[in-house]
């Protein structure tokens, strides 16, 4: 019995099926039609759609695994990188030992490039690529959901309600974290937290560490143990520009005056298509060394990782161009840190901030610059304080 068949990826043997599937699907053809012409009208589109089921049935003709369609994204990526940034770079994979699986836990910006980008570097680098934690609140479609499940998703169950069934959810998402990782040898991907760090500051949240922590069995193995055989790496994942900013500094500012936000319709869905095709300039990945000391704690394991994940965070100098608009040009910046220069100038930069309302600006600025002060806060060893909003 497949006791994770509702939230694991699909195998190998599932993939020519799921295909076939999707390419029977209207909805899923007419979003890639979208995609595809999204400056042609509705006619046109409709006449289109023949067309572009013939076109993806020609270059999914033989793939029959997994991997085979990976190729297929990569090379979608790499056109991605080549029109949305300026540049990608990755450091960190020496600390990575081929063939051992991981839990990769990353800091978290942008729906679905943080783990696409994890992946790109891993997949680009002759390394095992990793199963992608994703919530069930972004699965609005079936053939969203396949085409997650196709690319290693693994889903967690968001929109569960009830106390019990929110603990199960989190019980049996443990257990295929456990299962992925030791018994299968599949690295994992998972965000520090629940949803973006839409303000810039990364910080883990204990209760992931507490979720990962369901599957100990504490008769055999203390908490520190357990943690360590997962193998968690810390991942911190930086982007130049954000194509998400505007929106971000909307909802931290309606937040900030009225204490609610409500989301509209498909905004989840609007800042995907945004993160994709808006620029991001330069974009790094750097993977930290595993988490090895004993930690005894939930909290003791989200310390090390906002340690190491803060710390390994590269800085660009869009970063450095909202820190000093905020706190002035003489303000301290951290040393012994990666900056990377980008293709934004800084008058570049202050023409998008200032083309923000007013209201919005400071808190986009904060987006940018709290990175600098997550890594001052954490080289005076101080409590996190003073962030901008």
């Amino acid at each position: 019995m497949d006791k994770f068949a509702d939230i694991r990826p699909y195998n190998n043997a599932e993939v020519p099926q799921v295909l076939q599937r999707l390419l029977g699907d209207a909805e899923f053809i007419e979003a890639i039609s979208r995609l595809k012409f999204k400056d042609a009208g509705n006619l046109l589109r409709a006449l289109l759609r023949p067309v572009v089921r013939w076109a993806l049935k020609r270059e999914l003709k033989g793939v029959a695994d997994v991997k085979a369609l990976q190729t297929v994204i990569e090379r979608y990526m790499s056109a991605m990188i080549e029109d949305a940034t300026s540049g990608f770079t990755v450091s960190g994979l020496e600390y990575l030992q081929p063939g051992q699986a991981y839990a990769l836990m990353s800091n978290h910006r942008d729906i679905t490039l943080d783990p696409a980008f994890t992946n790109y570097a891993l997949f680009n680098n002759q390394r095992d690529t990793v199963r992608i934690a994703i919530g069930d609140n972004l699965l609005t479609k079936p053939y969203v959901s396949d085409l997650m499940r196709l690319n290693k998703s693994f889903i967690v169950k968001r929109s569960a309600k009830g106390p019990r069934q929110i603990l199960k959810a989190y019980r049996d998402l443990s257990a295929y974290i456990l299962h992925s990782v030791v018994e299968e040898g599949e690295s994992i991907w998972i965000a520090q937290r629940e949803g973006r760090a839409k303000d810039g500051v990364d910080r883990t949240e204990p209760a992931i560490i507490k979720m990962l922590a369901m599957s100990q069995d504490k008769q055999t193995q203390s908490f520190a143990e357990y943690i360590q055989t997962l193998k968690i790496v810390p991942v911190s994942i930086s982007y130049e520009l954000d194509p998400c900013d505007g929106l971000k500094a909307a909802e931290l500012a309606a937040l900030a005056e009225t204490g609610s936000y409500e989301k509209a319709e498909d905004e989840d869905v609007a800042s995907i298509a945004a993160g994709i095709a808006g620029d991001k300039g330069q974009v790094h990945v750097a993977f930290g060394e595993p988490l090895s000391q004993p930690l005894d704690s939930p909290e003791a394991v989200a310390a090390a990782l906002d340690k190491a994940i803060i710390g390994n965070y590269a800085l660009h100098d869009t970063n450095i161009y909202a820190y000093h608009r905020l706190y002035g040009a003489e303000a301290p910046l951290p040393v012994d840190t990666t900056i990377i220069s980008g293709s934004c100038s800084e008058q570049q930069f202050h023409a998008r901030i200032d083309a923000l309302p007013a209201s919005h600006r400071d808190v986009a600025l904060g987006i940018y610059a709290n990175a600098i002060v997550s890594k001052l806060n954490q080289q005076s060893a101080e409590e996190p304080a003073g962030l901008a909003d």
